[in-house]
């Protein structure tokens, strides 16, 4: 639906008609319309791409920059593994979306500063996977082996002890991006993300919290995008997981 929803719109989602407001669900309007008379089927097919376009790019940035700075932390231990960790561990103790929040206020509003600010929120949570797991692999003996006869350590750590790490850091990347689409949501709701007249569900639902009992179909449908779309990433992971990971299995 995301690479191919321009194809499934029947009208344009953006295209106002102030003489057919809140229309209820029907065969013309299959989701209604919305308090500006848009097609809201259309809108939701159209904030498919935003949505996982923001998932996809902010999971990118937080697996890349997490993965170096928990290898490097892993890998060196030491003070540079105390700095790392304990700037993660501040990270962490904030909640994600109050983070993302004061990114946000710092960026200013827009898709692009949302992928930023989703992205840098999920740092630590991959930084952690990617250490842990090196300090249980850096003192394997083909680890050593590979020291010995003199590889560097950026050799080491991404060619020998990285693909190590692969499943797991894929599995919580799957995961990782339905979080990513419920953050971008969240910021939507807030006005701070995604800005009109540009499809976006969360946006949407902001929009129009304020009809829940006069027009619910304005907000039923959206939030059943985010929920499905979310449901399919988790079980995804999950699949992905079983897949993966030989002790999972039966």
């Amino acid at each position: 639906i995301a690479v191919f929803g321009r194809f499934l719109m029947p009208y344009e989602p953006n295209a106002a008609d102030m003489t057919n407001t809140f229309a209820k669900p029907s065969a013309e309007h299959w989701f209604g319309t919305d308090q500006q008379g848009r097609d809201i089927f259309s809108r939701v097919i159209d904030g498919t791409k935003i949505s996982l376009r923001v998932g996809l790019s902010a999971v990118a940035i937080a697996l890349s920059v997490g993965t170096v700075l928990g290898a490097l932390a892993g890998y060196y231990g030491g003070k540079i593994d105390t700095i790392i960790m304990r700037i993660m561990d501040i990270m962490l103790s904030i909640p994600s979306i109050l983070l993302a929040i004061t990114f946000m206020a710092a960026l200013g509003k827009g898709i692009d500063k949302a992928i930023i600010a989703i992205g840098l929120v999920s740092i630590p949570e991959y930084a952690r996977i990617v250490r842990g797991s090196i300090l249980s692999i850096k003192e394997n003996d083909y680890v050593q082996a590979a020291k010995v006869i003199g590889n560097k350590d950026s050799v080491i750590i991404f060619k020998h002890i990285l693909p190590n790490v692969l499943s797991s850091l894929i599995v919580r990347a799957t995961l990782g991006i339905s979080m990513a689409v419920l953050d971008t949501a969240a910021l939507g709701f807030l006005g701070l993300g995604v800005q009109p007249p540009y499809a976006e569900w969360g946006d949407m639902l902001g929009r129009s919290r304020g009809f829940i009992f006069s027009a619910p179909h304005t907000l039923i449908f959206p939030g059943l995008a985010i929920t499905i779309t979310v449901l399919a990433f988790n079980l995804l992971g999950d699949g992905l997981r079983d897949a993966i990971d030989p002790k999972s299995r039966k």
